[in-house]
């Protein structure tokens, strides 16, 4: 899915490398930065 510039990202939970259960709505309202490293220690 595709955003546009200034569309807001839709609402996902993610389980942190901690085991813990994080949702973006959690962090509304400040800046975030998501990163994803294929073929390393993510199953993504």
């Amino acid at each position: 899915m595709a955003l546009s510039i200034g569309q807001a990202a839709p609402d996902f939970t993610l389980t942190s490398h901690m085991e813990q259960t994080v949702r973006l709505s959690d962090y509304r309202g400040k800046n975030v930065v998501l990163a994803f490293f294929p073929l390393a220690w993510t199953p993504v």
